[in-house]
Formats: C-alpha cells, structure tokens, sequence
C-alpha cells in the first residue's frame, strides 16, 4: 500500500525539527508540498535544504503560532508560495508539566496560545478553502496524558484534553466535507529533547544506553522508546487517500504505555 499525496500542500507547524521534521521529510518523499513552520530560522533552513536534496518541495517559515499576527502573515504567505493548504499538521509544542499550585497564570496563558490556540487559528484559516475543495485533513499532535493525565502533568495534559475535545468537533462538522481530523497521541518518542537530556546528565554512558535505561526505569512495554520516523509513519497514512475514512479518532502511539486505549 501506498500513501501517497501528490499536489497537496502541507503545513506542519514544529516542523524544523524532531516529530514535525520527521513527518515534513515523510510527507515530501509521498508527493506533498510541504510548509516548514516554526521559530528559528537556522533549524527551519536546515529542515528545508535536507528535504530539497532528497528531491522534495518545501518551504520554510519563521513564526511564532503563538501570536495571531504571524499565523495568519505565514498563512498568506503559503498561499502565495505553495498554494492553500491540504493537510494541516498541528505538531507546535515542547513539554510543560509541573505541580498544580506552582503554575502561574502566564505559564497557562503560554501553553494555551502555543497548543490549543495555535491548532484553533490556524484550522480556522484553511478550513473554508478544504471544504469548498471537498478534500482535507488536519492531524493535531497530542500527547497520552489527553486520556490519562497523571498528577505534576499540567500545563500540558490540560492543553492536550482540550485539543483531543477540539479533534472530535472539528471531526463532525467537518466529514460532510470529506475533511478528516484525527489525533495522535505521543508517549515516549526518542527525539531532539533526549538528546539535550542526555548531554545535560554528563557522565561516561553513550546515548543509546542512556535510552535504554531510561525505557526500563519507565518499563516502557515494549523495552525501547518509538522513532520519530514511526510516528511520521502513521501521520503520513491518515495524511494521504489511504486514510480516507479515518476520522475523529484519538491513537496512541505509544507502544502500548498508555492505560486508556
């Protein structure tokens, strides 16, 4: 089976780097026209160039979707380099989690904006051109704790419930249109944040037995932490025709940690 998305333009917000360049360079190599959105310049030009030399398309955008201003400046500018949106990847979002009572009012001020508001804007701008076209998927990039959220969890656990609510709303207002929205769900994914935890552990271990004893100290089921690569995986499906009747649903991928399936 083939999942392919040829013509299509996709947006992946957090996509310089980590889960969201994992998928960008998934979605490339399936055909897509792939818009790279995120802060820093410097990770978004590498993010590009790589994608380029493998023979895709992509775009690479400086923005900041925690402001409304540069989501919808960086929404017309796709428009005008890549022509409007097919496929919208809601992946913006680093890990906030803290006990209740120490969480001031701009730190949940702050996680809202980045992981729900972001996801409300910027569907709100590519819906209406998905439904009159008849075609559209936007994917929001969620966490476990949406499901099962564990004490000293939020800002992050209550960010993602309300965006897996926000998934199974868009995803009845929208399948009249042939517009799928799902989540995906992310346990313990082996990405650029391990690495900066391992550098900042020290000691005399290599990264890879730093992963493996960090899976047995958390008794992850399957003894490992995912790829990025395999989450792009799914991501890539429910992005393409294969997924075409796919829609509202919340998946772990997880290796099986999650409690709730």
């Amino acid at each position: 089976m083939e999942c392919r998305m040829d013509g299509r333009v996709a947006a992946i917000t957090g996509g310089s780097m980590g889960l969201g360049r994992a998928m960008a360079e998934t979605f490339a190599k399936s055909g897509a026209k792939v818009a790279l959105l995120a802060r820093r310049p410097e990770p978004l030009a590498e993010a590009k160039a790589a994608i380029i030399a493998a023979g895709g398309t992509a775009e690479a955008y400086s923005c900041d979707v925690s402001k409304q201003a540069d989501i919808e400046k960086t929404h017309a500018a796709i428009l005008r380099d890549l022509g409007p949106v097919d496929i919208l990847v809601n992946n913006a979002g680093a890990s906030a989690a803290k006990s209740f009572e120490s969480i001031t009012d701009e730190e949940w001020s702050f996680d809202l904006e980045l992981k729900l508001f972001s996801a409300i804007r910027l569907t709100r701008l590519v819906l209406p051109g998905m439904k009159q076209r008849r075609w559209g998927r936007i994917i929001n990039v969620l966490n476990t704790y949406a499901k099962a959220a564990g004490p000293n969890s939020a800002p992050t656990s209550v960010s993602r419930a309300a965006g897996m609510a926000l998934t199974k709303v868009l995803a009845g207002e929208c399948a009249p249109h042939n517009v799928l929205v799902n989540g995906l769900l992310v346990g313990l994914i082996e990405s650029d944040q391990w690495q900066r935890r391992f550098k900042a552990q020290g000691g005399n271990r290599t990264y890879e037995t730093f992963l493996e004893e960090f899976a047995k100290e958390r008794k992850l089921p399957m003894g490992r932490l995912g790829t990025a690569q395999e989450f792009a995986n799914i991501a890539c499906f429910l992005a393409s025709d294969a997924g075409s009747y796919i829609n509202g649903t919340a998946t772990n991928v997880d290796g099986g940690m999650s409690p709730v399936v």
